[in-house]
């Protein structure tokens, strides 16, 4: 539908309308987004495709906040995030949005068990709280034992595990995932796959999933490829 998802009918927990973004590059301007539309359902999962440079990473600071676009609106939770100020869009995205990213981005001067406290400091949880939410992730992540391990001495597996813990302690509205099994083997890269699906799914989350792994796609609700711009099925 060249560009247009809508689902009609069904709540929406991110709504973009006719966003655009381009870059200056040199003296030519690059447009990566060019009216794009999509609505996701709440509890939707959606796997976002496209060649390196499509724009996947940058529709996705666009849904979080962190990046603002040239035109257009995007709705999360309810929320126009797209008129907030830089501060109201961080506070926003603290309390509504987790993130996973290819890179993991743990704090390396932190324990496993105080990168997840640490999202949920910041979120205003009290210690009692926050230790015992954390002690529940790492056991759902299968990591209860390495809380007092510091990232250098985890595989790549047990870092994206940690990442996904952190990414879903404070509960979020939506989870934005910037492919992230980019860096793992096949069989660790399925196995963080389906922990990070079964446990956005049992918790009613929203996913949106940039991925070049059809494997990783294959278990998504939705599969949009984007192309010049704009979002097709």
């Amino acid at each position: 539908m060249g560009g247009q998802q809508i689902l009609n009918g069904t709540t929406h927990e991110v709504r973009v309308s006719n966003l655009t973004r381009s870059y200056q590059e040199g003296k030519q301007q690059h447009h990566v987004l060019r009216g794009l539309n999509i609505d996701v359902a709440r509890g939707e999962s959606i796997a976002l495709r496209g060649r390196s440079g499509s724009g996947k990473s940058t529709l996705l600071n666009l849904i979080s906040g962190i990046d603002v676009p040239d035109a257009g609106s995007v709705e999360v939770a309810g929320q126009d995030i797209t008129g907030m100020s830089e501060r109201d869009r961080t506070l926003f995205r603290r309390r509504h949005i987790g993130f996973v990213y290819q890179a993991f981005n743990l704090v390396p001067t932190l324990s496993v068990g105080d990168n997840v406290r640490l999202v949920l400091e910041l979120n205003d949880f009290d210690r009692i709280a926050a230790q015992r939410r954390t002690r529940e992730l790492l056991g759902a992540v299968h990591l209860a034992d390495r809380i007092d391990s510091y990232p250098d001495v985890l595989s790549g597996g047990e870092q994206q595990r940690v990442a996904i813990a952190r990414a879903l302690a404070h509960k979020p509205s939506v989870l934005l995932a910037d492919e992230p099994t980019g860096n793992l083997d096949d069989r660790t890269a399925e196995d963080v796959l389906q922990l990070l699906d079964v446990m956005v799914r049992q918790a009613g989350g929203t996913m949106i999933i940039a991925t070049h792994s059809a494997t990783v796609a294959s278990r998504a609700d939705r599969i949009l490829d984007l192309h010049n711009g704009l979002l097709s099925s």
